[in-house]
């Protein structure tokens, strides 16, 4: 595959001290072009891909980060605002019913035009033009419109870092239906490491804070994160590692995909429905599911490796692989307990998107009493319903569409992967997916009751 963009550019220079409105110009520059360069390694036709109706195409994600810059940002604080193309607020819109009509989810492949390079021109227009309202209203906006444009663009930012992993999952499953396995990228990173053995660490619980802490997650929360509320934990204990692929071979060869009494009933019958005997992209060279395994990476395909985090399960084969352990999920609130629970630093570590990996790696350190790869790898699937916090209000406005109304039939995931910006995660960030969901790079850590 072929690189579709120029040679990136270079962040803002500025030897002057930094206002807020000029550190967040710089800010603003680097993540949108390091969201171009996830696209590097991909060709025109690979950005127009779409694989399934929950995926969308990388040129749709360009497209659609940058419609959210225009339609928040510019139109509320550009002068003379004109839009790129007054079509984009209709076929860019993803599901803000404020804002008016969508072109359908499921379609988003079909929209052949504008091209690539029409939307990477989109992009540049629209990042000059933010720059731009940025420096005018940094030399002459009120305190009111600075603190009122500094909110959204930070907000458009997290949005985007979002929609970087999502980038990399969709593209991920297109890329895995064409027979020729092709890589996204070329350095595998795994190399031979020794299998850790997994302890079981002991939590007191008790009535806890639970929920965004300034002091300790940073600036930036999304809504569902807040408010800081108090919660009952009972004693618990938490799996000192992540589940392996090797601990998911043992499942499938003691026919868990075949035992009812393994799943919940909603799982069984998506068992049945779509004939799932093996993890989202594991592939198996006996018809029986026994045998030698590998699977479909974003470096193509290759051996399964048994020390490396299972990836790829929906929460129902997490839940049943809990179950065949004899062990359950941990809820969100054992989960945050345990993560606050790590030594302080410059914030979570571990596996992102940073490494460019792009993939799980195997645990390489054992520090005793702490679990291991809170952070980053695979994202955890938790047991607690994607609920409201008590007290929770969405945002005002058109924004306050943004998780809200998502509340229903879904489950929190907590932690990061290897597909996530580390600036973008944090101990109290709530992901949320419903519950057959598996193109994501999603796996579990154990827990269980103390009597």
């Amino acid at each position: 595959m072929k690189s579709t963009l120029p040679a990136p550019t270079s962040a803002l220079q500025m030897d002057a001290p930094l206002s807020p409105l000029s550190k967040l110009a710089a800010r603003f520059s680097a993540v949108r072009q390091q969201t171009e360069n996830l696209i590097r390694p991909l060709s025109a036709e690979d950005c127009q891909l779409q694989s399934m109706p929950d995926a969308s195409p990388a040129k749709w994600h360009l497209a659609h980060l940058t419609w959210f810059f225009e339609t928040f940002v510019l139109e509320r604080f550009e002068a003379g605002f004109k839009p790129f193309d007054a079509s984009f607020r209709v076929l860019f819109n993803s599901y803000y019913n404020g804002v008016g009509d969508k072109y359908p989810r499921p379609q988003r492949g079909l929209i052949s035009r504008p091209s690539l390079q029409e939307v990477l021109d989109y992009r540049a227009q629209v990042n000059l033009r933010m720059l731009e309202t940025m420096a005018r209203l940094q030399a002459h906006g009120s305190q009111r419109e600075q603190c009122e444009l500094r909110e959204l663009i930070t907000l458009g930012l997290q949005h985007e870092q979002q929609h970087q992993e999502l980038l990399l999952t969709d593209i991920k499953h297109a890329l895995s239906f064409n027979p020729e396995r092709p890589a996204y990228a070329r350095h595998w990173p795994l190399a031979g490491i020794a299998p850790q053995a997994a302890s079981w660490l002991p939590y007191a619980g008790g009535l806890i804070e639970h929920g965004f802490d300034r002091a300790h997650d940073g600036e930036f929360a999304f809504d569902n994160e807040t408010p800081r509320h108090r919660f009952y934990i009972a004693p618990f204990e938490l799996a000192s590692r992540l589940v392996t692929n090797g601990e998911m071979m043992a499942f499938i060869a003691d026919r868990g995909y075949q035992r009812p009494e393994l799943w919940l009933s909603m799982g069984w019958d998506w068992v049945q429905a779509g004939r799932h005997a093996l993890p989202l992209y594991w592939q198996c060279s006996t018809g029986n599911g026994i045998g030698d395994y590998r699977n479909f990476t974003l470096q193509g395909l290759v051996d399964l490796d048994p020390n490396t985090p299972v990836c790829h399960l929906s929460y129902f084969e997490a839940d049943a692989l809990a179950r065949w352990a004899g062990a359950r999920l941990p809820t969100e609130f054992e989960w945050e307990l345990a993560a606050r629970g790590l030594p302080a630093s410059a914030g979570p570590q571990g596996n992102f998107v940073e490494n460019a990996a792009y993939h799980p790696l195997p645990q390489q350190e054992n520090r005793q009493g702490q679990p291991m790869q809170m952070f980053g790898d695979v994202w955890e699937w938790t047991q607690s319903n994607y609920n409201p916090y008590p007290g929770y209000r969405p945002w005002e406005g058109l924004v306050g569409e943004y998780n809200g109304k998502f509340m229903c039939n879904q489950f929190v995931l907590r932690g990061g992967s290897c597909a996530t910006p580390q600036s973008h995660i944090r101990a109290s960030y709530r992901n949320f997916f419903p519950p057959d969901a598996r193109w994501q790079f999603s796996g579990l850590r154990l827990a269980r009751d103390i009597s």
